[in-house]
């Protein structure tokens, strides 16, 4: 069966929105104890203005800190030159570069029309030089909330022009929470045809309720990255009446259940989950942290003894 690489964003894509700073030592500790789960990847924080995003002020030092597993990659978000010149110290395995396809969604978001976000994300690339690995964030690639539906040629047309720019990888982002599983099918098997040697991952939301059957569709269309939050947090401020990220437990406990490796030590994953509340200070969208896997089971009520003894 196929292998099914996971990476989770909680410290960073989870935790930029909420409202009261998480402890630096809090972060660390968590990054840790999520590095020894068994993830590929762990997008740790951002090198974004302190202003704009007070939740990452401590990106430096989280970084400096962490305990680097063998086998995880440590990956940043980084905006702009300037957050690249400060994340380069840093030791990240891989910066990951973000703007949307909408230009709408670009604008509310970035604050500067597409081809602009493209220019400055060009000159990030020129920076690195490829002293470390690249991968380009598509926001809203399967629609938005101010334009309706994104053409898929409009994402294939953004992912060709990084790809010329030799990226290493792509993230296919369903920013907003619109997908639905045929509009993932078909552009999934477009994406994997037309870039076979990008490496390819998929960052669904479960705004709609959709997000695992988007998994599981890009999946089944061959799909082997993807992103999720512990808990399910994050969300994107854009998008009205969006939750969070789709959850990074509740996606890989359905996949190991279908039958994927995912290297994922799912036992550890969910102590380490039931532990986020007590983090944030909110209860978290989460399920199987809540219900269990689907063979946790539970001893049987006292009284089904007596009923089996009347019908023996």
């Amino acid at each position: 069966m196929q292998r099914i690489f996971f990476n989770d964003v909680v410290t960073r894509d989870g935790f930029q929105i909420e409202p009261e700073f998480i402890p630096t030592d809090v972060k660390v500790e968590l990054i840790d104890a999520l590095s020894r789960c068994g993830y590929a990847k762990i997008e740790v924080t951002s090198f974004t203005s302190t202003k704009s995003i007070p939740m990452m002020r401590d990106a430096e030092e989280v970084m400096d800190r962490i305990q680097r597993e063998p086998g995880v990659e440590y990956t940043v978000l980084v905006p702009n030159v300037r957050g690249a010149e400060r994340a380069m110290a840093s030791q990240a395995d891989e910066f990951n570069l973000v703007m949307s396809t909408s230009e709408t969604h670009n604008l509310a978001n970035l604050r500067m029309p597409r081809e602009r976000s493209y220019a400055a994300l060009k000159d990030v690339i020129s920076l690195v030089d490829g002293r470390v690995a690249i991968n380009v964030s598509l926001s809203a690639c399967f629609g938005c909330p101010m334009e309706g539906v994104v053409p898929a040629q409009e994402v294939i047309s953004w992912a060709g022009r990084f790809a010329e720019l030799g990226v290493r990888g792509l993230t296919i982002c369903d920013t907003t929470g619109m997908a639905h599983p045929n509009q993932v099918n078909r552009l999934c098997e477009t994406l994997r045809k037309r870039f076979p040697t990008l490496q390819l991952t998929l960052h669904f939301h479960n705004t709609r309720g959709m997000g695992l059957a988007n998994v599981l569709a890009a999946a089944q269309q061959g799909i082997d990255r993807f992103d999720g939050s512990l808990g399910g947090l994050g969300g994107c401020p854009y998008a009205p009446g969006a939750s969070g990220n789709i959850c990074s437990e509740d996606a890989i406990h359905m996949l190991q259940a279908e039958g994927y490796e995912t290297g994922i030590d799912l036992n550890r994953l969910l102590a380490v989950a039931r532990q986020l509340p007590g983090i944030v200070g909110h209860n978290v969208p989460g399920q199987v942290a809540k219900a269990g896997r689907i063979l946790d089971l539970h001893p049987e009520p006292d009284f089904v003894a007596d009923i089996r003894s009347k019908f023996a």
